[in-house]
């Protein structure tokens, strides 16, 4: 039996646990494809990791930047899988990447600077910038396919301009930006003397065996001017461990940014048996994650299919995440089209509103297939019923 069957799923558990939108929120006969969280239980040795650390009766403080353990293993992963050459004093232990996010974009912005971010995309980065008193520019890529205008970029940069935020793995696009694109990206943002903040918490969930490759990686430039953000929860389930890094190979800007962000007293700081299971799951869950990534390649390629047979839906195909943001076409808006999803198909996604991801978004959907084959095909098979 596969790790990722309908059988393994605990469906008893997630109603109590499985919040943000999905199981424990919804009605009993609806089915929740909406937040990007796995329906599944976490590898093993993730769970034996954090019980062994527990077993031993001692909880103690730990080291304000993050444990040794999972820095190693965190700067092991970006080196070994992303091309990168960062060393364990280059990484941050933070509580999630979305606080990674913010931290950054604390350090790099004061009120009335402006920063660069896609549109559509997370409500995340327009949300961090906000709360710093930051002005977002929105730089408008095409939602059906993702594709980055460099040129377009540019001419957004302004002398108030200070940070380009990228998404990539692209969330909801399901885009891959590849090196030639960060590279060209790099080389704007070193003539502009700007920083980069990479949200790359998507970038294990790669599709059709593509490469993947960090920004930090591309060129001198990159590796001293941005910060990389990475998470757990997308790739290993973790989410509710409130787990992510940080990573800036500049040491002299990294040292600062960690003083700056409080991260050298008991101010801040992440639980230390998040960051065990943490770092097991880079050392010993690749299998794990490995199949789930086929997995979600075969749901993918159902949900493309059951899509495509859509009268009211025109899907994209992603290379990456486990979220497709298909294209509405009967002329509903994305918020009525999602109020009759559930009333009607009793199914709950969620709408591409500017609330969510930018007024770039308006007219598509994004449905979650991080479940089994046979809740994805039933959920999406209501919703051709009633929708067409």
């Amino acid at each position: 039996m596969s790790l990722f069957d309908h059988t393994s799923i605990q469906f008893n558990t997630l109603k109590q646990r499985a919040f943000n939108g999905r199981w424990a929120v919804v009605p009993d006969d609806v089915l929740p494809l909406t937040a990007a969280d796995p329906d599944f239980p976490v590898a093993p040795e993730i769970i034996e990791a954090m019980q062994s650390y527990l077993g031993a009766g001692y909880l103690n403080y730990g080291p304000f930047s993050g444990l040794d353990v999972f820095k190693e293993n965190v700067a092991l992963h970006y080196n070994a899988r992303k091309g990168c050459a960062f060393i364990p004093e280059d990484v941050l232990a933070v509580n999630s990447a979305a606080q990674g996010m913010y931290l950054v974009a604390r350090y790099l912005l004061q009120p009335g600077d402006e920063a660069i971010i896609f549109d559509p995309v997370d409500f995340l980065f327009k949300k961090t910038l906000e709360v710093v008193g930051a002005r977002p520019v929105l730089c408008a890529i095409p939602a059906e396919t993702g594709v980055l205008d460099l040129a377009h970029l540019e001419s957004l940069i302004t002398p108030r301009t200070k940070l380009i935020s990228i998404c990539n793995p692209h969330n909801p696009l399901g885009v891959v930006y590849d090196s030639s694109v960060l590279l060209s990206l790099a080389k704007i943002a070193e003539r502009h003397g700007l920083w980069v903040m990479s949200d790359e918490i998507w970038s294990d969930i790669v599709y059709d065996r593509q490469a993947y490759r960090s920004y930090a990686s591309v060129s001198d430039y990159a590796a001293l001017h941005s910060f990389t953000v990475y998470g757990f929860s997308k790739t290993f389930g973790l989410a509710g461990l409130r787990i992510g890094a940080v990573l800036c190979q500049n040491t002299a800007v990294m040292q600062d940014f960690i003083e700056q962000s409080q991260f050298n007293s008991t101010i801040e700081g992440v639980s230390t048996l998040s960051q065990i299971g943490a770092a097991a799951a880079l050392e010993h869950a690749w299998y794990w994650a490995d199949e789930f990534v086929e997995h979600l390649q075969a749901n993918r390629d159902l949900a493309y299919q059951l899509l495509s047979k859509s009268n009211s839906l025109q899907p994209n195909r992603p290379d990456s995440t486990y979220v497709i943001f298909p294209k509405i076409t009967n002329g509903l808006s994305s918020e009525t089209y999602v109020k009759q999803v559930l009333e009607q198909a009793k199914v709950a996604i969620v709408p591409g509103s500017a609330r969510w991801f930018g007024p770039g978004a308006e007219g598509h959907v994004r449905i979650c297939f991080s479940t089994s084959r046979d809740v994805l095909e039933e959920g999406i098979l209501r919703i051709l019923s009633k929708m067409g």
